[in-house]
């Protein structure tokens, strides 16, 4: 097995659930963004006052914490920022992300403990300029995205040491240079450099004559029109030795807009392949989340383009996050197995291969019996049948009519939950509501349980 990497794993925290996930599937560093200043307004992010807490969640994890603040500046804008950068470095955060030349002159003043990194919108590509950044209190530098590899190793072999790279590896990829897009402000009203993208180069686009309204004509020979500006994505997992080698300290994910089914698997597949792992092993994982045709961006030569067939696909889809795993109750075993052998609905001995039982907070519909897929950061992904399955019914449930019904089998009372009720059930749907059902192996909290969902067109959800 090949050596384990010394290069960060930087991953999107848009959220706190994506945060945990994050960190729980092995990332070294996260980034992410309070309401204000980050290029992602539609991610959930994070209140100024919950960074303190944040910060100390990911630092006894042993995760460091980037904060982008990484918009275009006005005035207005700097005028604040002395405030902001000071709550950032009470917070405790390790870095600040800035693409601005007056954000960064206000962070060495306000925020003087805090790492200062040069975000990618700065378009820095050479070694002058990485000097002159450097000279200024900047210690890392995110590379842009249009630079090859050979270009990176270059850059690297005329800058100290001591400066550190940081790339993208996966993930979306803009058509303007660096980011720097003007189309959402015309098209959609909406300022793409100040957070608020609309996401206008992803739209089919065709050709109008103006004599001729609402006739169109193909811009290329094909009936879908032409997605002249919308970029494939960006894929390197089988490629971060070659990444380490030109000098890159640190690979980011793109996502911070992204749901947490996102952010574990493509942690989780980065963290592996980091650690020694066959990358051949770990690129089947990234179909199965959320994206469009993949390619290795400018690192080799031109990255292509989507041209509409597949806006965005996935193979799985997220049914459950694992809340807790003990050794299966064999009281409540008997129970269920009783009433199941009274209904014929399951085999008493079901729970022979599965010793243990897992509670889950359900996110999409499975069914009793259902194959699923278990994601876990310690180990291959692994298969199981969802055994015995129960609803765990809160307080408030109505239940007088879910046995009339055919909706469920009342086992007793919920032993987890003071006025709760142990629901046996054919099918798991009631979204983010507790379930529980046999497994044959040990799980975790935070472990993701998922169903194959073959050829999905999932449309805009992320």
């Amino acid at each position: 097995m090949p050596s384990q990497s010394s290069m960060e794993l930087l991953a999107p925290a848009g959220g706190w659930e994506q945060l945990e996930y994050a960190i729980h599937f092995g990332a070294d560093a996260v980034y992410l963004a309070s309401q204000r200043y980050g290029m992602r307004r539609r991610a959930d992010n994070f209140s100024e006052e919950e960074l303190p807490r944040v910060t100390a969640y990911a630092h006894e994890h042993g995760v460091a914490v980037h904060v982008t603040v990484n918009t275009m500046m006005t005035d207005e804008d700097i005028d604040d920022l002395h405030r902001y950068f000071a709550v950032l470095q009470s917070a405790g955060v390790d870095a600040v992300i800035v693409g601005d030349m007056g954000a960064l002159a206000v962070a060495r003043e306000a925020a003087p403990d805090v790492a200062v990194h040069l975000s990618t919108q700065a378009s820095c590509m050479n070694a002058a300029a990485v000097r002159v950044y450097a000279s200024l209190g900047v210690s890392r530098i995110v590379l842009a995205r249009e630079m090859s590899l050979e270009a990176i190793a270059e850059l690297r072999r005329r800058i100290p040491d001591d400066i550190e790279l940081e790339a993208f590896v996966h993930g979306a990829m803009c058509m303007a240079y660096s980011g720097r897009c003007l189309i959402s402000d015309y098209m959609a009203g909406r300022g793409a450099n100040v957070g608020h993208c609309a996401q206008p180069c992803r739209w089919k686009y065709a050709l109008v004559e103006e004599k001729r309204p609402g006739q169109y004509f193909p811009i290329e020979q094909d009936e879908r029109g032409s997605f002249i500006m919308s970029s494939n994505d960006m894929n390197m997992l089988s490629h971060l030795r070659a990444l380490e080698e030109a000098g890159v300290n640190s690979i980011k994910i793109e996502g911070r807009a992204k749901g947490a089914y996102y952010v574990a698997s493509v942690v989780n597949a980065y963290r592996h392949v980091l650690d020694g792992e066959d990358a051949a092993a770990w690129q089947g994982e990234l179909e199965t989340t959320s994206h469009r045709p993949y390619c290795t961006g400018f690192y080799f030569g031109d990255p292509g383009q989507n041209q509409g067939t597949v806006e965005y696909a996935r193979s799985h889809q997220m049914v459950a996050r694992v809340e807790g795993c003990a050794a299966d109750d064999m009281q409540q075993r008997a129970a269920f197995d009783a009433d199941a052998a009274a209904s014929d609905a399951c085999a008493p001995d079901a729970a022979q291969d599965a010793p243990f039982r897992v509670q889950v907070l359900c996110r999409n519909r499975f069914f009793e019996g259902e194959e699923l897929e278990v994601i876990s950061p310690d180990a291959a992904v692994r298969t199981c049948a969802a055994k015995r399955l129960v609803w765990h019914a809160g307080p408030d449930a109505d239940l007088k009519d879910i046995e009339r019904d055919g909706l469920g089998r009342i086992i007793g009372p919920d032993p987890s939950c003071e006025g709760g009720t142990l629901v046996a059930v054919a099918v798991a749907n009631r979204t983010m509501e507790r379930y529980s059902f046999a497994v044959p192996f040990e799980l975790h909290e935070r472990d993701i349980m998922r169903i194959r969902r073959e050829g999905q067109d999932v449309g805009r959800v992320l």
